[in-house]
Formats: structure tokens, C-alpha cells, sequence
């Protein structure tokens, strides 16, 4: 599906555990091709929410995704070759993972946010009486 999230979930996680194996240069492959994925999901994202669909976290999320992959991406080309991965480019690559679970994060925790109560015309003739 187009513009899914999963799609450059899946290949950023993928990056981080090629980081780990210590194959450096498929985990960069990895955040490269993560790249059109997440701007394919930051352009419907911020699009949904422009249209007023309520999707404003999704937006913000995918577009700060999408910026930490791209800062990832960079700052792990600019490395000198044979040198250790940088700990901006690892940071990056964990936190667009941490920022495309928000909208999970907020799912499972809506039915515990408090919700103000809708007037009703018994509560505002109460509220009058006092």
C-alpha cells in the first residue's frame, strides 16, 4: 500500500539489526531505500491532515520520520569509510523507529485519556440554579 507506514518501519528496524550483525553498508542500503517509502507516507500523512481528517499525528510523525532518515542516511554516507558508524546516524534510525510508534502509543492509550463530558440541558439549568 502506498504511503503505509510499515514499509519504512519494517527496512529501518532492518537497518538497525544489519547495524548490529555488523554489516554497515546493507544497513545503509536499508535506510536509502527506507527514504521513498517514508516520503510516500509524510506526503499522505500531512495531506490528511491539511484536509482536516483528523490525522494530524500521523503527519507530524511521518514527517519527523522522514526527516531522521534522511539525517541518518546523510550523516552515515559522510563517515569515512572503515570507521565505526556514527551515533548520530544509529540515534536517528532508533528514534524515526520510537516516532513511527506514537500513533500506536496514542491507540492503545485513548480509551484511558479523560474526556470532558458534552452539556446538556439538565447540567446547564443546574449550573443556572446555583
Amino acid at each position: 500500500m502506498i504511503g503505509s507506514r510499515l514499509l519504512p518501519l519494517s527496512l529501518a528496524v532492518g537497518a538497525l539489526l544489519a547495524d548490529a550483525a555488523g554489516v554497515h553498508d546493507v544497513a545503509f542500503y536499508l535506510v536509502l531505500l527506507a527514504i521513498p517509502g517514508a516520503a510516500a507516507a509524510a506526503f499522505i500523512g500531512a495531506g490528511d491532515a491539511l484536509e482536516g481528517r483528523g490525522a494530524w499525528l500521523r503527519g507530524v510523525s511521518t514527517t519527523l520520520a522522514l526527516t531522521l532518515l534522511v539525517l541518518g542516511s546523510a550523516v552515515r554516507e559522510n563517515a569515512p569509510r572503515g570507521a565505526a558508524v556514527p551515533s548520530l546516524a544509529v540515534s536517528a534510525i532508533v528514534a524515526a523507529v520510537v516516532v513511527y510508534g506514537l500513533p500506536v502509543l496514542a491507540w492503545v492509550l485513548e480509551p484511558v485519556l479523560p474526556r470532558p463530558r458534552a452539556r446538556t440541558a439538565a447540567t446547564v439549568r443546574a449550573a443556572s440554579d446555583l
